[in-house]
């Protein structure tokens, strides 16, 4: 499994929003000039993570966007979810995999348990944690 760079500069977005909550909205030129990420792929991420429902926004001079949770209520893996969507090493054990040879095949207990691993240390991570 490789996280692109969507995944850690959402990772990167969340924290900026949380260290910088005060109670206003938060720009989007502000984030990508503090994280050194471009305002264009930085609105691609945003809205990523707006549509899976883990920001606020508004718009406007005084527009932005917010954490809809205190950080110790997000979980790494819903965050990376939403950026990278699923996060399986493999496609055959994606949800919609069809794989013909998965009842005989000798390496899908290894790749499921990797997975479990994986899975299981990354939803055991908050935000909060990263701060």
């Amino acid at each position: 499994m490789k996280i692109s760079t969507k995944g850690r500069y959402a990772l990167r977005i969340m924290i900026d929003l949380a260290e910088n909550a005060n109670g206003d909205y938060i720009s989007l030129k502000d984030i990508a000039n503090r994280q050194e990420i471009s305002l264009k792929y930085l609105e691609k991420i945003i809205s990523k993570l707006n549509k899976a429902g883990l920001l606020k926004a508004a718009r406007g001079n005084n527009g932005g966007y917010q954490l809809i949770k205190e950080p110790k209520e997000y979980s790494v893996l819903e965050i990376l979810e939403a950026t990278e969507g699923d996060l399986s090493p493999t496609d055959c054990l994606k949800e919609d995999a069809n794989c013909s040879r998965k009842e005989i095949c000798k390496t899908y207990s290894f790749w499921k348990g990797m997975d479990e691993v994986i899975t299981k240390y990354i939803a055991s991570k908050t935000l909060e944690d990263l701060l």
